[in-house]
């Protein structure tokens, strides 16, 4: 049987296992990954944080929220930002046509990312449908300087984004703030990252924030809705001939596919519009075969 030193000598060993265990557990604290909570992408704190209420290190969601939903309605002033390339744009050089904005930070390991490549899957579903001239994708890093032209190329690069019509934008670190809240959009630094709102606001024509879309798994539908809405309205304003007609006629008859997560024509709405218009042109025969009939009736009879 073992004697009193033995057991003593394994208890020490078990302790500090069960040191050492505790101790990998506290260094991989700090690298946990970004989750996500309704419409606000929150960065897990470092371990000697934990015992804090989230709302001393983060976002406090329904002010967010909050924040969000009241930026619907106007219209984000004309900021100067820099593209990719490190060329000035005017934030109003993108009216005339429906823009989707996202903010997003180039450090970020996994949510940016994620609703980044949910936005381009989303985009690519539109695409079939609205075709890329019809709208516009802008996404700004807000975390300046270090979010820089060079730093954006890299995170689109690396989240495989090419689309013609989809622009990474860095603003003057001096514009930050402004910029942020005229879109609805929060954000907070954190101990590893920063807590901030997941969404997409989708712009009208004129450059006014027409809807919030939040979460970071972005479909094509749940983007699609508003910019079909959009895109037609827009079609009406500067309908010039058939082709317009023909265009926004397209759009109306197309419906969303949970299957393939794009749009597709549906046929079924074509017929109705060909049964209604066949109808409106048999009624207008009937009445003219009526006034004719009565007109006729009317004139005198020959003798």
């Amino acid at each position: 049987m073992p004697g009193p030193h033995f057991r003593t000598r394994v208890a020490a060993a078990g302790r500090a296992l069960a040191g050492v265990a505790l101790g990998l557990v506290t260094s991989i604290a700090p690298l946990q990954a970004q989750t996500v909570h309704g419409p606000v992408a929150r960065v897990a704190p470092p371990a000697a944080a934990t015992a804090a209420p989230p709302a001393a290190y983060g976002l406090d969601p329904g002010i967010a929220m909050r924040a969000s939903r009241e930026a619907l309605g106007g219209t984000p002033a004309n900021y100067t930002l820099r593209n990719r390339a490190g060329n000035p744009v005017a934030l109003a050089s993108y009216r005339g046509k429906p823009l989707l904005v996202n903010f997003i930070y180039s450090g970020c390991f996994q949510v940016c990312p994620t609703s980044s490549r949910a936005l381009r899957r989303a985009v690519e579903g539109m695409r079939g449908r609205f075709g890329d001239a019809q709208f516009n994708v802008v996404s700004i890093g807000f975390n300046q300087p270090t979010d820089s032209p060079q730093a954006l190329r890299q995170f689109a690069a690396q989240q495989r984004i090419e689309e013609p019509n989809w622009e990474f934008l860095s603003p003057a670190t001096g514009d930050v703030a402004a910029l942020a809240r005229d879109f609805g959009f929060s954000f907070a630094p954190t101990p590893i990252g920063f807590d901030h709102t997941l969404q997409v606001s989708v712009l009208d024509a004129q450059g006014r924030l027409y809807r919030q879309v939040y979460g970071d798994a972005f479909t094509a539908d749940a983007l699609g809705e508003p910019l079909r809405q959009l895109v037609t309205g827009a079609l009406v304003a500067q309908s010039t001939g058939w082709t317009d007609l023909l265009g926004r006629v397209r759009i109306l008859c197309s419906v969303y596919d949970p299957v393939t997560g794009t749009y597709r024509v549906d046929y079924s709405l074509y017929l109705q519009i060909a049964g209604g218009a066949t109808f409106i042109l048999a009624m207008l025969w009937f009445v003219l075969q009526e006034w004719r009939a009565r007109r006729a009736a009317r004139r005198p009879q020959a003798t």
